[in-house]
């Protein structure tokens, strides 16, 4: 089977908005009266859904009250974003710009809904040929809706494409999806992604002839 397409995971792939995303869910759930460390981010609400985040640290709450979280959250990551802007993955664009050139075809998703703002504000949404965001989503990660999206826009099978993650339920997700799936460990702890087909450090330790290797096992 010949590689078709590479699909790559937004937050922490493509972009460094991790530390913001953290300081945003933190800032909102102390106002609950909730300590929460980042132990708790990768565990509980990394590459999910943020009413499904906040609902797995307030299950108390009804939904009402939870979307009002969800939205609080939003807003700071959207303040945090502002001052301090979008962090990229240098590693990860030479690979981008070094599949463009080959006619790979490439696709971002996310379970953000913030997804389309962050690829415009870094000027990098004319990159991809296929973009899913949490607006086209009803069922977050672990569920892998919006992997199977993402190939049947893409118009080929699971198997023409590799996906980068690295978040463990994006892993999983994936792998649901019936994908490959190469998950980069960015806490120096690669046996969190063990689910992964491949486990690397940075985007960098792969190239194209390696991504061709990986599909055609």
């Amino acid at each position: 089977m010949d590689l078709k397409a590479v699909i790559f995971d937004l937050d922490g792939i493509i972009v460094n908005t991790v530390p913001l995303h953290f300081k945003a869910w933190k800032k909102m759930f102390s106002e609950y009266g909730k300590d929460f460390s980042f132990q708790d981010y990768k565990e509980k609400v990394d590459g999910i859904p943020r009413i499904d985040g906040a609902k797995t640290i307030l299950p108390q709450l009804s939904q009402q009250e939870l979307k009002k979280a969800a939205s609080k959250k939003q807003n700071y990551f959207l303040e945090f974003l502002e001052k301090e802007g979008v962090k990229l993955y240098e590693s990860t664009l030479n690979l981008i710009k070094n599949l463009r050139k080959e006619s790979i075809k490439l696709a971002v998703i996310s379970s953000s809904k913030n997804c389309l703002y962050i690829l415009k504000k870094a000027n990098i949404d004319n990159l991809f040929d296929v973009i899913i965001t949490g607006n086209d989503i009803k069922r977050g990660k672990p569920h892998p809706a919006v992997f199977l999206l993402a190939i049947k826009r893409l118009n080929l099978s699971p198997k023409q494409c590799v996906v980068f993650e690295d978040a463990v339920l994006g892993v999983e997700a994936a792998k649901r999806a019936g994908i490959r799936c190469i998950g980069v460990d960015r806490y120096n702890n690669p046996e969190r992604l063990r689910g992964a087909d491949l486990v690397i450090g940075d985007v960098s330790q792969m190239d194209i002839k390696q991504l061709k290797q990986l599909i055609s096992l």
